[in-house]
Parts: structure tokens; C-alpha cells; sequence
């Protein structure tokens, strides 16, 4: 067997056993501190730079991605994020991050973790939700991958709702229960192409089975960056247990957003809905594969908070866009969407009231340190370096 595969049987293995953040070293400055380090699975670069410490985060995953809005043949509309969208728009985030370098530090390796810690600033690990924008170099070596690198793009997600030419779609639909495509041979070379450059791949708004396939292809730690359990709310856009076992298998973790109509059924979202998620997530995948996510701006849905997070009203700006995936027949649309936010979640001390909330409902801090950046700490040393 090749060392490499070695390795990763061996990763697997220590993951199942929950052994593998055990044997990743504790850096210096946490030893000494024993601080938690604070961990976002997705948000985006903030419009007020004082957002960054308010929120307490050390890092994050930073969507940068633009789209370009792609009607469907069905009607519907996919927002693609094109080469020339997400050249433009990595170029701009990168000029903000380099013109800030006392708040911002563009995480490039997991080192800068620490160092932005002890500098007192955020690092910004640079993510795009969907893989468009390198399809047109599959017939090149994927060298628009090259191009977003040497940019400073460390994470790359296969596709956003809908299959491309890498991955199928978790919205993808046939008129009944969804199409749930295998990732492609063009997939399989781009995940190739990501572990030779030791870049994150992000399985998020993929269908199951291009999961499945990505968390067998991948030599490294696969992650989903921001998601939700389907077991807890039967929907598309929610993962079955079987993916989360998978990305944890390989080392990698899941992270629990904040979209509450894909959190829970109830009519009034809660705190303990949330630690609900985390808690399933912990049972299938261990408490080496959980993680927080966001998927909102730093400091919460913003629409949401100037309406003094009022569900009722807040949840109306989803209802076309919900109806018209029920039109097609997609998993859980059948349902009525009834909120948004939980609110005392939508705010900028997000990250201290979950850390909170899990001691309150009795979780031991080694765990608490895990599930609110550890984890994401060890993937992104495995996986960038």
C-alpha cells in the first residue's frame, strides 16, 4: 500500500476512535493561556473592520466569491460564481485585507492562526462557494486553480445548491426526490488538483453521493463548512447521516450553521435547537468532526436585525424562492418555512453565547475547545499546512 494511502487509513482510524486531536500538539501561546480558540466555518469580510474583535474570532473561512446570476432552463435561477466574478472579487479582498494588516491577516497556512492571536487580529482564510469558477481550465490542468492560490484562495467548494460540472447539487431535482448526482471525472480531477496543492475541499450544497465520492477520493481531510442534519429536519439542503460519517472518517469535520428553517421544524428556534444539531453531529461523526458555522455576516443576518429579528416578517424575503423549489418537487420545500434567526444567536457575540450555552447544557471544555476552533484548527494544519 502507497505511504500516502497508508497515512490516510491511519487518519481514518484515529478519527473514528476520536484519537486525532489528541496527537496534534497544542501550540505555546495556547498552553499557556488555555484560551479557546474561536472558529467560524463561514462568513464574509465585515463593512465595519470593528466587527472583527467585537466578534471575538481568531479566524474564519471567508466567502469572497461574486456571482453572476444564470437563469436555469426550468426558470429557476443559479447564482454562479464565474471566473471573471471571483477574479475580480478575490483581487478586491485581498487589496482590503493588505490595507488592514493591524485587524486583518490573510491565512494562508494554519500558523496564522497563532499569529493573528497574538498580534490581536482575525485571520481570513480566502473561500469560494463553487467550483465554476475554474471549469474553464478542466482541459488545462485546472490551472485557474494555480491562478485563485497564488491569489491566496485556500478553500474550494465543489458547487453552491446546484450540480456543475464537478459535483452534483443538493437542490438538484428530477420532480420528485432529487437527482442526487455522483461527483464527475472532472470532480475527481479537481480534488486530485486541490490535495496536491493543499487546499481545503468544501463539500457544502453538494448532493450525498458527490459527498460520498469526494470523502472517498480525497487523500486529505475533507470539511463541510457550513450545513445542517437531515435527520433532525428532512430536507435537501440538510445532510444524511451516512456524509457525516463519511467526512469524519476522513478526518474532517461538519459545521452547524444558522439557517433555522434547515435547524428545526418547531415554530420558535432556540438555542437548544441548535445544540441539538451539534449534539447529532458528535453522536455519528464524533466530537473530533464538529464545528460552527455562520453563513451569515459577522455580526448576524442583517435584514433580520433591523427588524429586531422578527421571524414572522424576516422569513417573508425566502418565501419565492422557497415556493418555486416546492414547485419542483425538492425535499422539505413542502414544508412552510417559519423563521430565519435564532435570535439571541443573530448577534456579534455569537461565538461566546454558543460557548456558553454548551457549558450550560454540560459540555466538558475539553470538547468546548474542539467544537469552537479546535477542530477547525487541526483540519486546516492538516490539510494547508
Amino acid at each position: 500500500m502507497p505511504v500516502q494511502m497508508q497515512r490516510r487509513h491511519l487518519l481514518k482510524g484515529l478519527a473514528a476512535a476520536g484519537l486525532l486531536t489528541q496527537l496534534a500538539p497544542l501550540p505555546a501561546w495556547a498552553k499557556a493561556t488555555q484560551k479557546a480558540l474561536y472558529i467560524d466555518g463561514l462568513s464574509f469580510l465585515p463593512d465595519d473592520l470593528a466587527d472583527l474583535s467585537a466578534s471575538k474570532l481568531d479566524a474564519y473561512l471567508c466567502d469572497i466569491s461574486a456571482i453572476e446570476a444564470i437563469e436555469q432552463a426550468d426558470g429557476t435561477t443559479n447564482y454562479k460564481r464565474t471566473y471573471k466574478a471571483c477574479v475580480k472579487s478575490i483581487s478586491e479582498a485581498l487589496e482590503r485585507v493588505n490595507a488592514n494588516p493591524d485587524k486583518l491577516l490573510l491565512g494562508r497556512s494554519a500558523k496564522d492562526i497563532e499569529l493573528a492571536h497574538e498580534s490581536g487580529r482575525t485571520a481570513v482564510f480566502f473561500q469560494i462557494q463553487g467550483a465554476d469558477c475554474v471549469e474553464q481550465s478542466i482541459n488545462q490542468d485546472l490551472n485557474q486553480v494555480d491562478e485563485f492560490y497564488e491569489r491566496g484562495l485556500r478553500v474550494l467548494q465543489l458547487t453552491h445548491h446546484y450540480g456543475n460540472l464537478f459535483s452534483g447539487g443538493a437542490l438538484d431535482n428530477d420532480g420528485k426526490q432529487g437527482l442526487n448526482l455522483p461527483l464527475t471525472q472532472a470532480g475527481h480531477q479537481l480534488i486530485d488538483k486541490l490535495n496536491s496543492k493543499r487546499m481545503l475541499l468544501d463539500v457544502s450544497h453538494s448532493s450525498p453521493q458527490s459527498a460520498l465520492d469526494s470523502a472517498r477520493a480525497s487523500r486529505a481531510p475533507i470539511v463541510q463548512s457550513h450545513g445542517a442534519v437531515r435527520a433532525i429536519v428532512n430536507h435537501a439542503r440538510c445532510s444524511p447521516d451516512e456524509v457525516i460519517k463519511a467526512i469524519a472518517d476522513t478526518g474532517g469535520l461538519f459545521g452547524v450553521f444558522m439557517m433555522t428553517f434547515w435547524l428545526t421544524t418547531e415554530h420558535t428556534p432556540t438555542t437548544d435547537h441548535y445544540l441539538a444539531q451539534l449534539k447529532h453531529v458528535a453522536n455519528v461523526g464524533g466530537i473530533d468532526a464538529v464545528a460552527i458555522a455562520n453563513d451569515y455576516p459577522l455580526r448576524g443576518h442583517e435584514n433580520l436585525l433591523a427588524l429586531g429579528n422578527d421571524n414572522a416578517e424576516g422569513v417573508k424575503q425566502y418565501i419565492e424562492w422557497w415556493y418555486s423549489l416546492r414547485a419542483r418537487g425538492v425535499l422539505g420545500f413542502d414544508h412552510e418555512p417559519q423563521h430565519v434567526v435564532i435570535p439571541e444567536l443573530n448577534h456579534i457575540e455569537r461565538m461566546e453565547r454558543i460557548d456558553s450555552a454548551l457549558s450550560r447544557a454540560g459540555f466538558r471544555r475539553c470538547d468546548r475547545v474542539k467544537i469552537m476552533g479546535g477542530n477547525w484548527q487541526r483540519v486546516l494544519a492538516e490539510v494547508l499546512g
